[in-house]
């Protein structure tokens, strides 16, 4: 199954069932997260630009720690690469901000 969220643009992008076990592998405190995983695309506090064209989407977990969901979307539809938490605020920040 695959779960879609349209993204701040209008732009549908996916988050196959395959994609979201590989990222839970890797970063199980999110494991109980994938509605915030995508609420994040959908309305997040702040949009950030990523590497090679990808897009960053940030919510915040708790004080000091923020959840960070990185995705790629062309004119017609998208995916999700992968997400994560970090408490890292000095590395989103040297970011270009693209929303806020």
């Amino acid at each position: 199954m695959t779960d879609t969220v349209n993204s701040l643009n209008g732009i549908p992008i996916r988050l196959p069932d395959e994609r979201w076990q590989h990222i839970i592998q890797r970063h199980a405190d999110i494991a109980d997260r994938k509605d915030l995983v995508l609420g994040a695309i959908a309305a997040p506090e702040r949009l950030l630009a990523g590497n090679e064209g990808a897009l960053m989407a940030i919510q915040t977990l708790e004080i000091g720690k923020w959840l960070v969901v990185i995705y790629k979307e062309t004119q017609q539809d998208g995916f999700v690469v992968t997400a994560f938490s970090t408490r890292k605020a000095n590395s989103l920040n040297r970011r270009q901000q693209l929303w806020l």
